[in-house]
Order: structure tokens, then sequence, then C-alpha cells
């Protein structure tokens, strides 16, 4: 079930001894048969996301419940979400509803867990430090629960406090009268809980409701019983607030992630020209006084130096380097390719698996024909070098330092060129050049 057994909860920085995510729904409205917590955001999936907000609390433990796509979740966090060497895995089958989630998680839990948070896997946008406010707000004892006011709670559970404004109940949408619909404080279904008073009232849930599911949020109820406090910690920005239900909602997430991955690398020095045709994934890096110009497309595993420029239209993929002072331009594309400093590709090149000099010249409509129809092979490019336009290079090969090729020239795999030679036609052939008569 797991590959962590119950266990004493240690110390953590922020007092939270267990993060529980949830990420076992099926997600029917994206109309995927991929899990909901999978489909991915600026290069990631939604759960990588959500993980790194529970790895900033520094818990002693985290335990992520799958259910649909069990097997592909648990693949995914070893390959794109830091590793599973932290995470105990706990399997919801069939998914009776958010308290049923954590119901299965007993015995990995234990008796003592710890302060315990509860977060969802289809929430990127939360962000570790509101988690951590959230952890720090629960007074000895008892719970907190994070609220919102959305210009429209449609679809949220209300939060119902009583005439001191102390929270009182939540009430689901689907079994609220209209009074209580009226309500425009809403619950984000995120929750700090005494992990000995969660686990002890786990198993009194009931399932008498109109979805016939066992709800966590019925556990408030059982801490106001107790007399144990609840408090509601209203969320500050409500970006962070986005759940993902609907590829909209999932447009939505990636915008507000994106726009946040936008400034970071303008506050270290990175001029992005029109951020709003801007596409950089996460984990990229640039070096300052790089210029990203418009419509502009930077997938997860590029690394761009310093005072580099790069586009408009141009799109670089995992695997790409662009040394200091290189330079990409309109609708070019690189793969797997290291660009040497200073080196150009300025017009409708393709750059696959490639390595190119410093200061070599790539000319407009260049293809690296690295594809054989069965395998990719790579192709070296000297420093110095200059590419013809319209040349195509037949992988595996090495245009050495210094090199030409002629406009249109095709050079074929393994070429024997050498170094300052010009090569030019079809099949590429070393140019003779005749000797100047001396006088």
């Amino acid at each position: 079930m797991s590959n962590l057994g119950p266990q004493q909860a240690g110390s953590s920085p922020s007092g939270v001894g267990t993060v529980v995510v949830l990420a076992a729904g099926l997600g029917k409205r994206m109309l995927s048969h991929r899990p909901k917590v999978l489909h991915e955001a600026c290069g990631r999936p939604l759960l990588a996301w959500v993980l790194d907000a529970a790895r900033e609390l520094r818990p002693s433990r985290i335990v992520v419940v799958v259910g649909h796509g069990a097997d592909l979740v648990r693949a995914a966090v070893d390959k794109h979400c830091g590793g599973s060497a932290d995470i105990a895995f706990v399997v919801q089958e069939p998914q009776l509803g958010t308290g049923h989630a954590l119901q299965v998680c007993l015995p990995a839990l234990g008796a003592d867990p710890g302060a315990t948070v509860v977060l969802y896997g289809d929430m990127p946008c939360l962000r570790g430090s509101t988690v951590a406010r959230l952890a720090a707000a629960r007074r000895a004892g008892g719970m907190s629960l994070l609220t919102a006011v959305p210009d429209e709670p449609r679809g949220f559970g209300r939060i119902v406090r009583d005439a001191q404004g102390r929270v009182q109940r939540i009430v689901e949408e689907k079994d609220a009268d209209e009074e209580i619909r009226a309500i425009d404080e809403v619950n984000m279904g995120v929750y700090a809980f005494d992990g000995r008073v969660l686990v002890e009232e786990l198993p009194k849930l009931s399932n008498q409701n109109a979805q016939k599911e066992y709800y966590l949020t019925d556990i408030l109820a059982a801490f106001v019983r107790r007399g144990l406090p609840v408090d509601g910690v209203e969320l500050e920005d409500l970006e962070e607030s986005l759940g993902v239900n609907t590829l909209q909602h999932l447009a939505e997430a990636r915008w507000a992630l994106q726009a946040r991955i936008l400034e970071a690398h303008m506050a270290r020095g990175v001029q992005i020209e029109d951020p709003a045709t801007a596409v950089v994934e996460h984990g990229v890096e640039i070096g300052v006084g790089t210029k990203i110009l418009p419509f502009v497309v930077l997938r997860a595993g590029v690394k761009v130096g310093a005072g580099c420029e790069v586009g408009p239209f141009a799109h670089l993929r995992a695997g790409t380097v662009l040394r200091d002072g290189a330079e990409i331009g309109n609708f070019c594309e690189a793969k797997n390719t290291d660009l040497g400093e200073h080196a150009k590709a300025k017009h409708l090149a393709y750059l696959g698996d490639a390595t190119i000099g410093a200061r070599a010249n790539i000319g407009a409509g260049t293809i690296f024909a690295n594809y054989d129809g069965k395998l990719k092979h790579k192709s070296v490019v000297g420093a110095g070098a200059f590419i013809g336009s319209g040349t195509v290079i037949v992988a595996p090969n090495a245009i050495p330092e210094g090199a030409t090729t002629g406009a249109g020239a095709v050079v074929a795999k393994n070429a024997p060129m050498q170094p300052g030679e010009t090569w030019v036609g079809l099949p590429a052939k070393k140019h003779a050049t005749k000797r100047k008569e001396g006088g």
C-alpha cells in the first residue's frame, strides 16, 4: 500500500508532521483518460506543483492518495515530481469522497501523525507560503481551514459562522438551501488538523447526504462539538484558489503559473518584450541581459545563457543550450542542440541534435537532418563555420572549424570535410578554386 509504514511524526520547521495530497480523482470533466493530476501546466504535471508546496513545509512525511491511473501517477512522481523517496502512496478504490480518501490513509497515518495538512492534487497555484500560514494559524488541539470570498461562489461549500463569527460548519452546495447558498465565504478544501483528533474522528464519518459520500468537511463538526478551536484563514490571492476540473480551468491555472515564471525571470534581469506571447516553462534557465522577443516558446529543460537573443517566433525544445551571446531568430526550432557563444541561427532553421561552435553562422533555411527513419543522429559544426542558406546537413556529420557550405548544399552523412574548406552542390563536394596567376 505504501513505502512508509506508521511512524511517529518528527518535528519540522513548519510544525507540520504529515501532508496528505488527494490525487485519486478521475476528472471526467477533463474529457481525458489521463489522470487529472497528470495534466500539465507550464511543462510539468499539476501534482508536481502541489508537491512543491507540500515539500516547502518540510513535513515528516507526505502521503499521496491515488486511485484512477495509480501506476501512472506513481511513475510521474518518480520522473517529473522530484521522486518518491519521501512519499507514501495509498490507494483509494472505489472513490467515495474526500472523507473516505482520508479514511483509507489511517494505517499509514498511525495514532499520532502530528499536525496534518490536507491538499488537493489539482490546485497547482496554491503557494507553499500560504499553506505555511494556514498551518501556523491552527491553535493547539484544533484545526484551521482555507477560505475565500470569490466573485462567483457557485460550486463551493459555504462557510457557516455563528453570531460571534466563529466557524461552525461547512455546507456543500448540493446540500445547501437558498439561504446557505447566499453566503459568499467558501471553503477551499485545504485544512490543517490536530492529527490525533483527525484519526479519532475519521472512522465516525457518515455518508448520509445527497451524494452518499463521506465528506471530509464533516470533520469540522466534530471539532466544534468537542469545543476545539476552528479558525478560518482567508486566502489573500484568489488566483491560488484555482482548482482544475475542466480544460478551461487548466488554461487559467497555466496562465497564472506562467505569469509567476515570467515575473521571476524579469526580476533576475531577463528582458521579455511581450509577456503575453511568451511561453517559458518551469525550470528554464535564462541568463542576465538576454532578450526574449515576441512569440517565443521555451520548453522545460532549456538553458539560455547571458546576453542572448531569442525570437521572435522561435521554439526551443528540451535539451537545447544557448551559450552566452548566442542568437536564435525568426521561425527557428532547436531540439537537443548546443549553440556556442555568439553563434547565430537567425532565420527559418531547424537545429536538431547538434553541437554548434562559437561564432558559427547558420544560414536561413538550414536543416539538420537528424532522423533516418529509425534513429536520431548528431552533427557537429566547428567554431567559426559558415553554413550557407538552404543547407541540409545529413547526420551524423561534422562540419569542421572555419568551413563553409554554399547556398543549397546537401552535405551527405560523414562527409570528409577539412577545416577551412568550402563545399557546394548536391551532394556537396569540395569547391575547387582557381589559383590566381601571378604577374
